[in-house]
Order: structure tokens, then sequence, then C-alpha cells
């Protein structure tokens, strides 16, 4: 089980909102103990821009992590990755997106060992 903490709450801008990820707290059920991770321990995160309860549809997918994680996809893929296109993905700040009208968004993280996190926020 993972959580995200509070130090993760959305940041608004004028008229538009910016989510910045700084890391997640895992939660290991064999020790009872939580582990704060970093975003060089995060693999991917993605935030619904208009969450609706009812499913997590990505509308902005980002990429972060230490280790070259560039390589590592390239690798994984067995393809040529754009490095621009890959750049604009590899971040810990979204890009800025309009209020949902719904009041929420959701933001899911996933770990470099598949554990995964979704949180809900009103905005």
């Amino acid at each position: 089980m993972t959580s995200l903490t509070a130090d993760h709450l959305p940041l608004t801008t004028d008229h538009s909102i910016i989510v910045e990820i700084r890391g997640v707290d895992v939660y290991d059920p064999t020790t009872g103990q939580i582990r704060s991770h970093s975003t060089d321990d995060i693999a991917c995160w993605f935030i619904d821009t208009d969450y609706n309860e009812e499913c997590f549809f990505v509308r902005q997918a980002y990429f972060c992590g230490g280790d070259e994680p560039y390589d590592r996809l390239k690798r994984a893929l067995k393809a040529e990755i754009d490095e621009a296109a890959w750049s604009a993905l590899y971040r810990t700040k979204s890009m800025p997106f309009d209020p949902p009208k719904t009041g929420r968004i959701a933001v899911k993280v996933i770990n470099h060992y598949g554990d995964e996190v979704l949180k809900v926020y009103k905005v």
C-alpha cells in the first residue's frame, strides 16, 4: 500500500493548475514501516485533470527517476526515442491545465518496485 504526503497538494496559478511531485511514501506491511522515496525512485506518474470518481483517465503522463531512465527505456523498447520528446515528459512538474469541471483531480504514482498510489485532490 502506498500514499502521497500532504506536501503534494496541487499548485495553482492565475487560472491554471500545476502539480509538482516531490516523492512518495510506501507502507511496508511486513515491517509496519513507512518508507519515504524521492523522485529518483518514481518510475512514472500520471494526472487525471478532471477526475470523475468512476475511473482514472490519464490526461498527462510523466517519467522521473535516477539511473539513466532514458537509456533504460531505449533498451526496454529496443527503439530510438526522440530525446526532445523524452525531455518534455521527464519532469516532476506538470504542464499547466485548467481547473476541472468536477472540482477534483487525481494523481497516480508508480515507483520502480511496482508500488502504486492514487490520490484525489479537491481543487
